[in-house]
């Protein structure tokens, strides 16, 4: 139940303009997994996932693999910052770390992950 409630807490962009604000932006990388495109905004992060990827259920599992790679390492990513994360056809058949790593490594690239300090 705890994990349903932290899925709450995330600021998602919902409306077509919020996404094409972030497109029209152009500020994309990709690597084998992922295309990560990123504006400045309020720290909203959209999740896209095209039907050439697979079923229903591939494109869900694909969803909250991403959700939950960002849920993860939300406080490390710069707060000034919208992003969307969209899968790659290779995505389809990856587990987590997959999407966790290619997640982090986008992030790196595009200078928006904040190494968290040790307190």
């Amino acid at each position: 139940m705890a994990f349903i409630i932290a899925l709450r807490n995330i600021e998602t962009l919902k409306s077509r303009q919020e996404f094409s604000r972030v497109y029209n932006a152009r500020r994309s990388l990709a690597d084998y997994n992922l295309i990560l495109f990123q504006a400045e905004g309020t720290g909203k992060v959209g999740f896209v996932c095209s039907r050439k990827i697979g079923n229903s259920v591939v494109r869900h599992r694909f969803v909250r693999l991403a959700r939950e790679a960002y849920r993860l390492h939300k406080d490390e990513i710069r707060k000034d910052r919208d992003i969307i994360i969209m899968a790659r056809e290779n995505a389809k058949g990856q587990g987590f770390t997959a999407i966790e790593a290619s997640f982090i490594g986008l992030l790196k690239r595009h200078s928006i992950y904040v190494e968290k300090t040790a307190e």
